[in-house]
């Protein structure tokens, strides 16, 4: 049962600081442990990722707190990186977005030897990836 609360305490360092190094260090137990504990236990494994998740996502909303203070504040650089990724007028075209009516979606399934196993929801990120490659590759020749 101490491990069970050792893992608690973990889990609940990890939603804080979504880093395994760190969380490991003020809980006082070793990175092989927690992954032994990942790669055995699949519930473990599970709560794992959700603490990482929920850290991750408490960290990018103070990370995008403190970029809106320092537009406020007139930051020309925060300005700039909050205009090229979040505003349309000023984002970069992406190559594959730009292509887009220019290939044929049955063309590059034959092309990548895509079945429907590829677009089941567990695949469905992989296949995406792959599919944007191509057409990245596609783009530069």
């Amino acid at each position: 049962m101490k491990k069970d609360r050792v893992q608690t305490k973990f889990l609940d360092t990890l939603r804080e600081i979504p880093i395994v190094e760190i969380a490991c260090k003020r809980t006082g137990i070793s990175r092989n442990s927690v992954y032994r504990w990942r790669k055995e236990d699949d519930h473990f494994s599970y709560l794992m990722n959700k603490a990482l998740e929920e850290g991750e996502g408490a960290l990018n909303d103070l990370a995008e707190s403190q970029l809106l203070s320092l537009i406020k504040e007139k930051h020309f650089q925060s300005i700039r990186f909050w205009l090229t990724n979040r505003h349309s007028k000023f984002k970069k075209p992406d190559p594959a977005i730009e292509q887009k009516d220019n290939f044929d979606p049955d063309e590059v399934i034959e092309n990548l030897g895509l079945t429907s196993e590829d677009f089941l929801d567990e695949n469905r990120d992989a296949t995406a990836k792959r599919i944007r490659k191509y057409l990245i590759e596609m783009h530069d020749k």
